[in-house]
């Protein structure tokens, strides 16, 4: 059985066994030959917490997606400008 602790701006909140979630809306962008990021808004079932995530992944032959990995972070306004500013800044 494998535990997953889930942690929200540092904080530890609980022990699960598995996370649930809902996927409220994500967008995709290809890049490379056969390669995606899917930027998604999810919500944590059953405690309502929404989450924002970057997912990488591949295309398999037959079109369908496969996901590598991916890093979830706060619905937070100020943090997600800081990210894009951020981006912004180290991709001149």
């Amino acid at each position: 059985m494998f535990l997953y602790i889930l942690y929200l701006f540092g904080q530890k909140l609980k022990a699960v066994e598995k996370m649930e979630y809902e996927t409220l809306v994500s967008e995709y962008l290809d890049y490379g030959r056969n390669k995606f990021l899917e930027i998604s808004k999810k919500r944590i079932l059953p405690d309502e917490t929404i989450f924002l995530n970057i997912s990488k992944g591949y295309y398999t032959p037959d079109g369908e997606r496969r996901y590598q990995r991916g890093v979830g972070f706060p619905n937070d306004k100020e943090f997600v400008n800081e990210l894009i500013k951020k981006l912004k800044e180290i991709s001149k």
